[in-house]
């Protein structure tokens, strides 16, 4: 009996460890569908985009940046989850399905508070699922997809705000050349400096800093 629960035990953690294995190769698809990585990447793009400065920052400083804000936005509910999912396995007060079961609910409150009604309706429509009567009836495979559409559309909202300063710049400057003649002489040349300028003098990086991390509560 003693070899036979050895045994059990033994196939038990190669499970487990496969499990976990595979859990490690989905992380970075779940970071990128239920977090708020995806915002505050396009986000950043589009600063980027909006200044002119083409591949400065570089993609990796962005997607560094992204991934840190990510983790200090989604920090109270990474804890929640640790707290009422990892810390109860880790202690076998529960098994790995209650584990999962447990630690969807805080993603998923912060998820749904992210989500749009109208968003979440229409992936309801597309599933042909019944009318939910309470948040806890909606399937997580039609809420990932709710979420993920509702970050793209407040990200590219935000984004559109960040290009307008900028464009009245472009604009501006343009003008100006054509009045003076200037026609062969590119304005983006001449608005770049000016666009850098403004962005470091109202303290551009921080004031985004705060309204993405802000956006989220």
């Amino acid at each position: 009996m003693i070899i036979a629960a050895e045994q059990a035990t033994g196939t038990s953690a190669s499970v487990q460890t496969l499990l976990l294995l595979g859990l490690l190769t989905l992380l970075p698809g779940l970071l990128l569908v239920m977090t708020s990585f995806t915002r505050i990447l396009i986000v950043l793009g589009f600063v980027r985009n909006a200044l002119g400065t083409q591949s400065i920052p570089p993609n990796q400083v962005i997607v560094g940046v992204s991934l840190f804000l990510s983790l200090f936005v989604m920090a109270p509910t990474l804890h929640k989850v640790d707290k009422v999912a990892v810390e109860p396995y880790r202690a076998n007060k529960i098994d790995g399905r209650q584990a999962i079961i447990r630690g969807l609910e805080p993603m998923r409150t912060f998820m749904f508070k992210q989500t749009r009604d109208k968003d979440l309706a229409l992936f309801l429509r597309l599933s042909h699922s019944k009318r939910p009567e309470t948040r806890a009836d909606v399937p997580t495979h039609v809420l990932v997809p709710a979420f993920v559409i509702s970050e793209l559309t407040t990200a590219f909202k935000i984004g559109f705000l960040i290009f307008l300063p900028f464009l009245i710049i472009d604009m501006i400057v343009s003008a100006t050349l054509m009045s003076m003649g200037m026609m062969m002489l590119p304005p983006v040349l001449i608005s770049l400096p000016f666009k850098i300028l403004l962005f470091v003098l109202v303290d551009g990086w921080s004031l985004i800093v705060e309204s993405l991390v802000s956006s989220f509560h």
